[in-house]
């Protein structure tokens, strides 16, 4: 056999950045369900879920799942090359590991918990902090993003004179403003997810690449 033939090869230690991007969109879901229950936002791929499942009788996790599934069609249009188990986990299971969790806030905690003002306060910084770092963890795995994040890449791909930043930046605006519009979170929690996911996406890199290169 000629072993200068190529053949399909999985990524430098693909176990390590398996179980690195479950683990992430685990710890994304979790951090989601804590921020659905406190109210003061979300990211902006979530609000507009929230703001769909105002319309329809369906599930948060079925609602995010169609919306990826409209996005997906045109990352198979346009760059196949952005799909990878990552895409597959943080679009099909995301928003159903956020509803798994929020059922098991309801049985473990008392009735009214994250009504109070100090309850959703207080957990702000922490349930952000799940989230931001599970989806750090997620999209440094390097196995695929979700169609929500890889579509800008896309566009900016195709769009030469404006810069992925400003390309990145319209596409979240856009989807909290259509969240906005149909009811969904927008708060401060937004706007930190905004402002601190990339940051957060580089400082996991540096020190999880170990694991990973």
């Amino acid at each position: 056999m000629n072993s200068d033939r190529k053949c399909f090869a999985c990524p430098p230690r693909f176990r390590n950045r398996m179980i690195m991007m479950l683990c992430g969109v685990t710890a994304q879901g979790m951090g989601l369900s804590i921020l659905r229950e406190i109210r003061l936002g979300t990211d902006p791929c979530s609000c507009l879920t929230q703001g769909v499942t105002n319309f329809v009788p369906l599930s948060f996790g079925t609602c995010q799942l169609l919306c990826h599934l409209v996005t997906f069609v045109f990352v198979i249009r346009y760059d196949l090359g952005m799909i990878g188990f990552g895409t597959i986990a943080n679009m099909c299971f995301l928003g159903y590991i956020s509803d798994f969790f929020r059922r098991i806030w309801l049985l473990l905690l008392p009735a009214g918990f994250f009504e109070s003002t100090a309850s959703r306060w207080g957990l702000l910084l922490p349930a952000l902090a799940v989230f931001l770092l599970g989806a750090a963890a997620y999209m440094c795995a390097g196995l695929g993003s979700s169609p929500y994040d890889a579509l800008p890449f896309i566009i900016s791909g195709h769009v030469k004179k404006v810069s992925f930043k400003v390309v990145r930046m319209l596409w979240d605006i856009s989807f909290m403003a259509a969240g906005f519009l149909l009811g969904g979170d927008v708060g401060i929690v937004t706007v930190l997810v905004a402002f601190f996911l990339g940051p957060i996406i580089a400082w996991v890199q540096r020190k999880l690449e170990v694991l990973i290169v």
